[in-house]
Parts: C-alpha cells; sequence; structure tokens
C-alpha cells in the first residue's frame, strides 16, 4: 500500500503552484482563476535520505531505490462544497482517497484573484475546515439512520459502532475535527473508525504561502495561522510556492544552492513539507540492500517485521519464516551484512518483531 498527501484549499492560493514545485515540473497547470484545476494531479515524490547512498557505497549496489509519498493536487474548494457547490462532491471523494492533507492558505497580497476578494487565512482556513466537518456531519447522519434500521439483530459490531457515531456526531456538532480526540479512542474504535473514512480524522498540515521577501520568516498573517494551528495542534510550515517551484527548476546542484544562499535558505523549504508529511503519515523507513540494489521502503509505526516482508511481496509474508536483521548505525559502523554477521550484530526477529527506524532486513521465506 502506498500513502497518500492531498494538496487542498480555495481556489487560487497556490496548490498548483505547490504541485508543480514537489514534481520539479509544470504538469499541473497555474492560472488566474478558479477550478483550473479539475481533476486531481498525482505524483510520486522520492523521500531524500542520505543514508541510502551510504549503503550503497558499502553494498556496492548497483542501484538505488528512495522510499515515496505519493502526492494529489486536489480541485480549489468553495462554500458549500458539501452540497455539491462548485466541485465540491468531486473534491470531497478525491480528499476521502487520501492519507493526510496538506492544507495550502493564502498568506500573500497581489494581483492573482481571491474566490472571496480579499486575502485573510484565518478565514480561508474556516471555510475549509467547516466544509469537511459539515461533510462529516452529513456522512456519520446518514450512516446513523441505515445503521438504526439494522440493528435488529443488536449484534456486539453494530453495537459498538453504533457508540462511537454518536460519539463522533457530538465531537463534530461542537465545531471540533474528529482528529482533535483521536488519542482518546480505544483500540477497538480506532479499527470501527478506519471504516468511516471521515475527512477531519485525517492528519493535517497547514501550509503557509507567502511572497518572496517573507519566505524565511514569514508575515503576520501566517503568524496568525501558526497561532490558530497551534490551538487546533496541528503543525504549520511558511513556504512561497513561487519560489520553490523556481528553484525546482534548477538542475545544477551548486547552482541551487547559491540560489538558496541568495535568498537566506538554509534548505529546500520543500524538503521540510516532504519530511513533515513522513512525520504526518506516522511512517518509518527500514531498508533492503545487496549488490543490485538498496531500497528504502515505508511502514506506518509500529508494524511487525511479517507486515514489512509483505512490502516487498506477498510470498515473503506469506511463507515468512524469519527475518536477520541489523540496524543502520551497527551496518555503517561493521562495513556491511558479512561484517555485521561476524562481529555478532546480527539479530534474528521473528512474526512479532516490531520495525524500527533504520532496520535493514535478509528475509528467509519458504512456499
Amino acid at each position: 500500500m502506498g500513502f497518500s498527501c492531498g494538496i487542498i484549499g480555495l481556489p487560487n492560493v497556490g496548490k498548483s503552484t505547490l504541485f508543480n514545485a514537489l514534481t520539479s515540473t509544470a504538469a499541473a497547470e497555474v492560472a488566474n482563476y478558479p477550478f483550473c484545476t479539475i481533476k486531481p494531479n498525482t505524483a510520486s515524490i522520492a523521500i531524500s535520505d542520505p543514508r541510502l547512498d551510504i549503503l550503497a557505497n558499502i553494498a556496492n549496489s548497483s542501484k538505488i531505490l528512495p522510499a515515496r509519498v505519493e502526492f494529489i493536487d486536489i480541485a480549489g474548494l468553495v462554500k458549500g462544497a458539501f452540497r455539491g457547490a462548485g466541485l465540491g462532491n468531486q473534491f470531497l471523494d478525491n480528499i476521502r482517497n487520501t492519507h493526510a492533507i496538506i492544507h495550502v492558505l493564502r498568506c500573500f497580497e497581489g494581483e492573482i484573484t481571491h474566490v472571496d476578494g480579499s486575502v485573510d487565512p484565518i478565514r480561508d482556513a474556516e471555510i475549509v475546515n467547516t466544509e469537511l466537518m459539515l461533510a462529516d456531519l452529513n456522512n456519520l447522519e446518514k450512516r446513523i439512520l441505515i445503521l438504526e434500521s439494522a440493528m435488529r439483530s443488536k449484534d456486539k459490531n453494530s453495537i459498538q459502532m453504533m457508540a462511537l457515531m454518536q460519539k463522533l456526531l457530538n465531537i463534530i456538532r461542537e465545531g471540533k475535527a474528529i482528529r482533535s480526540i483521536l488519542s482518546t479512542l480505544n483500540n477497538e474504535e480506532s479499527i470501527l473508525l478506519k471504516q468511516l473514512q471521515l475527512l477531519t480524522a485525517k492528519p493535517m498540515l497547514y501550509l503557509c504561502n507567502v511572497e518572496e521577501d517573507n519566505a524565511v520568516s514569514g508575515n503576520l498573517l501566517s503568524t496568525r495561522m501558526a497561532d490558530k494551528a497551534a490551538d487546533e495542534n496541528v503543525k504549520s510550515l511558511v513556504i512561497s510556492a513561487a519560489i520553490e517551484a523556481e528553484i525546482a527548476q534548477i538542475s545544477n546542484a551548486e547552482e541551487k544552492k547559491d540560489f538558496l544562499y541568495s535568498l537566506n535558505l538554509d534548505e529546500f523549504r520543500l524538503t521540510k513539507v516532504i519530511r513533515s508529511c513522513y512525520k504526518l503519515l506516522n511512517l518509518l523507513t527500514f531498508f533492503t540492500v545487496g549488490s543490485k540494489e538498496v531500497r528504502a521502503w515505508t511502514l506506518r509505526q509500529g508494524t511487525n517485521v511479517s507486515e514489512a516482508a509483505g512490502k516487498i511481496h506477498s510470498d515473503f509474508r506469506r511463507g515468512f519464516i524469519r527475518a536477520e536483521t541489523i540496524s543502520f548505525a551497527d551496518f555503517v559502523e561493521t562495513g556491511g551484512e558479512r561484517a555485521a554477521k561476524e562481529a555478532g550484530k546480527m539479530r534474528i526477529e521473528g512474526f512479532e518483531y516490531i520495525v524500527q527506524e533504520g532496520d535493514i532486513f535478509y528475509f528467509r521465506f519458504n512456499i
């Protein structure tokens, strides 16, 4: 299973410009009118990881394959989207199919027309968040009606689902996102919640799109959004999508570094966005290393090793016997697989082992 982040927001806030920067292409049309993006643009983005080069050098690997996260540029939303206004139904369906949300907010003035006539990221955030909550409210109310008529059997699962939906409905009616109470749910409730595909249960990042002069530290508008994000326990980042799109078109590494330096930027800000999405999705990285290739793989934190084997091939999980495991630090310190094994740094892990960040696996299986 891949992991995806949906880029959302009102029209003309910089979503497609951000997407172009992420993909280093002009795949998404950018224009000064609402609904320029109708069908969502999708791109699979490599996660930069310096550990891959280190592992490849030690193992003399012919190929390096980084982990990837998918980004989806979704059409702009307007008031009434949950009733189908604008491209509302399509917009909400596209969000429902993602694992996390990047909510882009316009924090710059300029000639580009704002759909509401003025620049106010707090208002814009509330418009989008309200539409998502209303969509969840509508979803829950319909599901409750259906479940009520089907609860004559009073099976345990139906009773638990009804109790959870009533609980979630009350949260939405209080004007809160479901993500605000995720830590309070027990294991059974968390499993049932996944079946509901609620939009406000998805992890979210506020991305404050500022003008070039404020790309380093933001401006008053992005500061206000940072305060709002803190109140909601949501992370926020400042970015100038226009600058990032320009930087992304520079292919020469030294020229890119010089350009960043001229703007007083310590790194490509999109690198921070990608890392933040990785954290947002609660992911970790494990590796497979050999002479043919070194490859990074992504997993949810808390996943056991047999599921990690299944990421590589279903046969690996079906016939899983054990995983010969070396930590990244031990692999580098000893100088490779054989040396790590001779030094007693290779561990044998069974089905229930929980994968740790940076684990290197050699799977043994039999089908």
